[in-house]
């Protein structure tokens, strides 16, 4: 582990000296996620304006849903989207063989292959809309509601990598990946409502199928005291599960690997 976390720092510091060599690109890229905050949170000012309350939720825990949906998609643009992109590429040139000559697991230098280091604004700026949820709400969450509702975060982000590196590991079958990553690009928007929005089989594909829920609603349920131990418990078995599955999705596709360049 500790191994996997230094290879990761060095990583980071590499993307990261990379992007500060165009500083003025730096604080486009800031600007930007301001703009992007805007725009997300613009459906949400249109519903609320008429209405107190949709599905049960209240705009200001709407908000909450909305600053996880922030957390969830700078991590995933961040880390995991453009370490994805770097994968299909490496694999479509031969170059993933020097990946598997290496004496670390390939799975973990795929997954820090590249980082985008200005999404560290969608981040703050996520941080930033959860603060002023609590503050419209009068009060904040207990301490148990903090904790759940953090471990719910790392469970949520931990599904959302296991579907993509089942992605990824598509791509050792069929290289071209494009329309598949923006599929699920656009399927991920949906985690910004509530689950309860959504009715009948709708509610059961992104529950079970493609769990935006467990992304999103839950861990902002959880953050607001309005979900249970057992329920809580379950969405974190359902991550472990999706991480399992996709970690043997992954050395299946490894063993089917034929280099490019052979």
């Amino acid at each position: 582990m500790r191994k996997i976390l230094r290879l990761a720092l060095v990583q980071l510091r590499i993307s990261a000296s990379s992007a500060m060599a165009y500083r003025l690109d730096f604080f486009v890229e800031g600007l930007m996620s301001l703009v992007w905050m805007t725009l997300t949170l613009l459906p949400l000012v249109v519903l609320y304006g008429t209405r107190t309350s949709v599905a049960g939720w209240t705009a200001d825990e709407a908000l909450v849903i909305i600053g996880y949906f922030m957390l969830v998609r700078a991590v995933l643009e961040g880390v995991v989207s453009p370490s994805l992109v770097e994968l299909v590429e490496r694999i479509r040139s031969g170059a993933f063989d020097y990946t598997l000559l290496k004496p670390v697991d390939a799975q973990v230098l795929v997954s820090t292959a590249k980082f985008e280091p200005w999404k560290l604004f969608d981040v703050l700026g996520a941080l930033a809309l959860l603060v002023y949820a609590f503050v419209r709400r009068g009060y904040g969450p207990s301490a148990v509601d903090l904790a759940l509702g953090s471990l719910l975060l790392v469970a949520g982000v931990a599904a959302m990598y296991a579907l993509w590196i089942a992605c990824a590991a598509a791509a050792f079958w069929v290289v071209r990946l494009d329309n598949l990553t923006y599929l699920l690009g656009a399927v991920f928007d949906v985690a910004r409502w509530p689950i309860q929005v959504f009715r009948g089989a709708w509610r059961f594909v992104f529950t079970f199928v493609i769990p935006v829920a467990l992304m999103t609603s839950y861990p902002a349920m959880a953050l607001l005291g309005r979900l249970g131990g057992l329920r809580a418990l379950a969405v974190v078995g359902c991550a472990l599960a999706m991480l399992v599955a996709s970690r043997l999705l992954w050395r299946v596709a490894i063993r089917n690997y034929t280099s490019a360049s052979s």
